[in-house]
């Protein structure tokens, strides 16, 4: 018996079905099954032209979505059922991943909730505003009276994973209505349900205007929807309170934004308006604020008045609109003139502007390079760009400006040198005699600047002409490898002068010793003699925050009482969980979300587990174990754009599963000789430049005028002596 059956189902839409099964046969499971429900002679032919492994069961023109759905459920043999519409997609990787979290739960949970994303003719892979629901449900497995909340999640089928045997006896009950009544329908009658923070399931809704009009019969259909949808659950207080307010919403938000003749918007006003009455649960509180208003007008029946509110809304949006762009009018205006007074003045040879990291403080490259500079030119006076909730935790007695005040905009125009890791803002005016320091902030893995124009999730809301301005200020381009510097200048094509030179940054891997070592781990509180793991993973475009990839409790508990966890991430709110909460007491995990700077981490920890972090890269300086936990591999490289297949060449052993991660650990493969051979090939490929000179190298070069042939040259792999492991440190 598989695992998991996909349902494929309905007419080939717009020919998307082609896709989608090329993209199952190209990952077989053996523990997963397909089944095409396929209507229609188009979609069979499909079907059986590119579907070699799948079961293909032929419907006639015309069969309903339900139908459709009952009729492949009917022939699947697998333990679990994902419907996914034949016009939709599976991100890659996503069944294995589905797969692999069904096997784990226990028989009382019914539905297997998922992350999904959205895509359109105009978009790709735009993730749902789901992500954080899935996520404070972390790894839970309640029922839905103990999470109505759930309710809240885009009722979609393909989001949501049902048990076969719970759709087999509830069979009648789900497939009673439309999508949406079926995907809530599945939620109201599981006993338990589970989460599940990942994208399995890519939504691409048609255009519109290609679908037959709309019919009053089916607007009035979404009030009758919830009126069912309610009755089953008037004895449950906790869900019928959100579904209620679910529906007033979906209720408002379809009269407002769907174009109904006007005789059909009264009337579906009034049946809602119904709706919202009779069902109203009983001390039920309206919402404050406009939402609270619109929801009166609608209980009241007072059509004509909430007409009147909307149409008041838009004017007094348009005056806003032109309000507001007054303003920043007036301001940009003001700013300008004092911008072009100081660049008026002459540049000051002696003063330089650091930013780091959209201006979060003294981080990175830029701090290695202004601590260089204030030893060897300390007649040169830093400034750095920090933003006013920043500015607080800087290092006491640091010269600083905010963002937008007018001595920000004085010492950009005047300052001959200004140096970021990211980008300074489009307005800075490049000064012919002023000098520009881009030194990074990684060695790219995902795809950089132009390269990222055949991924829309990742280049979602980017101008590339405007990013191409800004790279044409660029005098320098600071490289730890040759790698880096290809794809820099592909990335990001103009004049400037690359600096082979080494990250700044990594330094600190060969200038620390013993005492330095210790002394992070004291910091830390990391007990003498204990193993400590760096679990660092990378933000993912197409999922909404941050959520531990890892059962980070269950991971401690293999790795034993000896090993402790340090779990650095943008934030931390997904290990709220009462296990948790003893083992950071006991010592064996330690949130180091908010630790600054992390080369500190990596000094203190005897190995790494990331995923696809450039933290890899700098950690390999240290010549010590990097393990690789690829769970979603697939899914990153297609939606975000890699440069080289992680897993084939990796600084390490790879892990897909948590199991295989525990096991790489408890047989000491972490360390072993393959693990040292593949690190060698990644420490001589991507640790290239860095030997311990690379902020001498910056500053000679950039600030002090000297000559390439008067720095240092870099010192090979092999004749570097990297700090102490912790191991030797604490010997």
């Amino acid at each position: 018996m598989p695992e998991l059956s996909i349902i494929v189902h309905g007419p080939d839409t717009q020919g998307h079905l082609t896709e989608l099964l090329d993209s199952l046969a190209a990952r077989p499971l053996p523990d997963t099954e397909v089944i095409v429900a396929a209507v229609g002679d188009w979609a069979r032919e499909t079907a059986e032209g590119h579907a070699s492994r799948a079961v293909v069961l032929p419907l006639p023109d015309g069969t309903g979505e339900a139908a459709a759905r009952s009729a492949g459920a009917a022939r699947a043999t697998g333990r679990w059922l994902h419907f996914v519409p034949a016009g939709d997609g599976l991100p890659a990787g996503a069944p294995r991943l589905v797969a692999e979290r069904a096997a784990k739960l226990p028989d009382a949970v019914d539905v297997l909730l998922l992350d999904h994303t959205s895509s359109t003719w105009r978009t790709s892979g735009v993730r749902s505003a789901d992500g954080p629901l899935l996520a404070r449900a972390g790894r839970a497995e309640p029922a839905l009276d103990t999470a109505p909340d759930l309710l809240r999640l885009a009722p979609l089928l393909g989001n949501r994973v049902l048990r076969a045997d719970y759709w087999r006896a509830h069979q009648d009950r789900l497939a009673a209505g439309d999508e949406a009544f079926t995907a809530f329908a599945a939620l109201l009658h599981a006993r338990r349900v589970a989460c599940l923070n990942q994208v399995g399931y890519d939504r691409r809704p048609p255009r519109p205007e290609s679908l037959p009009p709309v019919t009053a019969e089916r607007r009035y259909a979404v009030v009758d929807r919830y009126e069912t949808l309610l009755a089953l659950v008037k004895d449950r207080p906790a869900v019928r309170a959100v579904l209620y307010d679910v529906m007033v919403r979906d209720l408002l938000r379809t009269f407002a934004r769907e174009a109904m003749p006007d005789p059909v918007a009264r009337e579906f006003f009034r049946r809602a308006s119904l709706a919202a009455v009779r069902h109203r649960p009983a001390g039920h509180r309206r919402p404050g604020g406009l939402d609270g208003v619109r929801h009166g007008l609608l209980e009241e029946g007072a059509y004509t008045r909430y007409r009147a509110l909307q149409a008041a809304g838009r004017t007094r949006r348009a005056a806003g609109s032109a309000a507001r762009t007054g303003k920043r009018r007036l301001g940009t205006k003001v700013r300008d003139q004092q911008y072009r007074r100081a660049l008026g003045r002459r540049v000051d040879p002696d003063l330089a502007v650091f930013s780091a990291y959209w201006n979060r403080g003294v981080a990175c490259n830029p701090a290695a390079v202004a601590a260089e500079l204030a030893r060897r030119a300390p007649w040169i006076h830093p400034v750095w760009v920090v933003t006013k909730d920043n500015a607080p935790l800087l290092p006491p007695g640091t010269d600083h400006v905010l963002p937008g005040t007018r001595r920000y905009w004085e010492v950009l125009a005047t300052a001959k040198y200004l140096t970021s890791n990211v980008n300074f803002p489009d307005a800075v005016v490049k000064r012919p005699d002023a000098i520009h320091l881009q030194t990074h902030h990684g060695t790219p893995l995902k795809r950089m600047g132009l390269d990222q124009t055949r991924y829309p999730t990742a280049a979602r809301g980017m101008d590339f002409a405007k990013l191409l301005a800004r790279v044409d200020k660029w005098d320098y381009s600071v490289s730890a490898n040759s790698h880096s510097t290809r794809r820099w200048q592909r990335a990001y094509p103009s004049r400037y002068t690359s600096l082979d030179y080494g990250y700044p940054r990594n330094d600190v891997y060969y200038h620390a010793g013993a005492a330095e070592v210790r002394a992070v781990r004291d910091r830390l509180g990391i007990a003498p003699g204990r193993t400590a793991v760096l679990y660092a993973p990378t933000h993912r475009d197409y999922e909404a925050g941050w959520t531990p990839r890892l059962d980070l409790a269950a991971l401690a508990d293999r790795l034993g009482e000896n090993t402790v966890l340090l779990v650095r991430a943008h934030y931390f709110y997904g290990t709220a969980a009462t296990a948790l909460t003893g083992l950071r007491r006991t010592g064996r995990i330690i949130d180091v979300s908010s630790y600054t700077p992390v080369e500190d981490l990596c000094l203190a920890a005897d190995a790494l587990v990331t995923d696809y972090s450039s933290i890899m890269f700098d950690y390999a300086n240290l010549d010590r174990p990097i393990v690789i936990y690829a769970d979603d591999w697939e899914t990153y490289a297609r939606t975000r754009g890699v440069y080289f297949d992680l897993p084939a060449e990796a600084p390490g052993q790879v892990a897909r599963t948590q199991e295989d991660l525990a096991e790489v650990f408890a047989s000491g493969a972490w360390r072993d000789e393959a693990a040292a051979k593949a690190r060698a090939v990644f420490r001589r490929r991507f640790c290239e430049f860095d030997d311990g000179h690379a902020a001498e190298r910056v500053v000679r070069r950039v600030f002090l005028g000297e000559s390439d042939q008067a720095l240092p040259p870099v010192v090979p792999p092999a004749d570097r002596t990297p700090a102490p492991s912790p191991e030797e440190a604490t010997a």
